[in-house]
């Protein structure tokens, strides 16, 4: 189950899963053990590490399910298409290529839980767990930093104005009474 989860949470385009909330709290340190490895190995530089970075990879592996078995019988024959890879594989690849790199740098704590209420049909505690720093998440922010620089500029120029504007009555006056 837990493989399942992971797989699912690895391979999703939001990078998040709506699950039951004790699921999600196992989950947590199990996925979080694998995007470990996967930063072990991105940190690697010596001589050894191409030897160490597969070992990673293949610890990861017991993370997920297996490849295809099937596929070592069916590659032998001609005209025969593989089979896709699965989601196992998919998310293995991904882990050690993209999040690896993104939570290079990253001590720990690579996944969040939010608590949503309970479910209608069984009352049971629904929770979000998610990966922490995702796509979605750093566009918000930056989208967040363009609206308070574009905020601090309006500000910024209707103060100038104001000031102007002062500064042109307070001339005006005096001319006027002489």
């Amino acid at each position: 189950m837990l493989r399942n989860l992971a797989t699912s949470l690895i391979n999703s385009r939001d990078e998040r899963i709506v699950t039951t909330l004790p699921k999600a709290k196992e989950l947590r340190p199990f996925v979080e053990r694998a995007i470990t490895l996967s930063r072990q190995a991105q940190g690697l530089s010596n001589e050894d590490s191409k030897a160490r970075a597969l070992h990673l990879r293949r610890q990861a592996a017991g993370f997920f399910h297996a490849g295809n078995v099937a596929a070592t019988s069916l590659g032998g024959k001609r005209g025969q298409a593989r089979p896709e890879r699965t989601a196992g594989v998919a998310a293995l690849k991904r882990l050690f290529g993209e999040l690896g790199e993104r939570y290079k740098d990253r001590p720990g704590g690579y996944t969040r839980i939010f608590k949503l209420g309970h479910r209608e049909g069984d009352r049971a505690e629904l929770a979000i767990i998610e990966l922490v720093d995702n796509p979605r998440e750093i566009e918000a922010h930056e989208t967040e930093k363009k609206r308070a620089k574009a905020t601090t500029a309006k500000k910024k120029a209707s103060k100038k104005a104001k000031t102007e504007t002062k500064g042109d009555d307070e001339v005006a006056e005096p001319s006027a009474s002489e």
